[in-house]
């Protein structure tokens, strides 16, 4: 929650802002964009988003696959990562996160308004079916970058070295193939994606909706 709260937040802002800056951009103000600069807002809004909450996210990593003994509480883990592995190792990871994020949330924002463009209004349920694909088709899309992501953030406690990001592709492709090794949990990831990035999107845009007619009633 420490870590989803804060990326979400700046994720659904960013891609606000960025929607508004490349639609002034190429003349498409308050209108829908076209498909690239519509693709372009969703990427950077995730990108913008990982970059400043990538910490929170090794560490709930970390503690995802650590006995409860190890970390007390979330600050532990900070300190504890700081002092035994140095704080460049809260980054470790980095750079397959920012490139899975990018297919991720270009691929998940871009599906998304697409489908809701095609539709004046949409009920609630028609939100949660087009969230629902548009996270299917972004876990799919980035899913090999995003179990490398969680390989080098967690291989400090599970005895792995690993090092670059092709390097690491490698050594899992390997050990345990292609699909059972790259692909690994993404069944699982199809049916929580969809879930949970479907709610996301209709829950943001339904208190929208509802913050925008408050304000026209003079409540904000």
């Amino acid at each position: 929650m420490v870590r989803v709260i804060p990326y979400a937040a700046i994720q659904f802002c960013a891609h606000e802002q960025y929607k508004e800056l490349l639609g002034g951009y190429y003349g498409f103000q308050g209108k829908a964009l076209p498909p690239v600069p519509r693709l372009v807002a969703g990427s950077m809004a995730g990108t913008t988003a990982a970059m400043l909450t990538y910490p929170l996210d090794m560490v709930r990593a970390r503690m995802a696959v650590t006995p409860k003994e190890m970390y007390s509480n979330i600050l532990h883990v900070f300190v504890r990562i700081s002092r035994e592995e140095g704080l460049k190792t809260l980054y470790r990871g980095f750079t397959p996160t920012i490139l899975g994020v990018v297919p991720y949330a270009g691929l998940s924002f871009f599906t998304y308004e697409t489908l809701k463009n095609g539709r004046l209004k949409p009920y609630s349920y028609e939100r949660l079916a087009f969230g629902a694909c548009a996270g299917l088709i972004g876990q799919s899309a980035s899913y090999p970058l995003d179990v490398v992501r969680r390989r080098l953030q967690t291989a400090g406690v599970t005895g792995h070295t690993y090092g670059t990001i092709l390097g690491t592709m490698k050594d899992i492709v390997s050990e345990e193939g292609v699909i059972r090794g790259l692909y690994k949990g993404l069944s699982m990831n199809w049916v929580k994606g969809p879930i949970a990035v479907g709610i996301s999107f209709t829950t943001f845009d339904l208190t929208q909706i509802l913050l925008r007619k408050l304000h026209q009633m003079g409540y904000t």
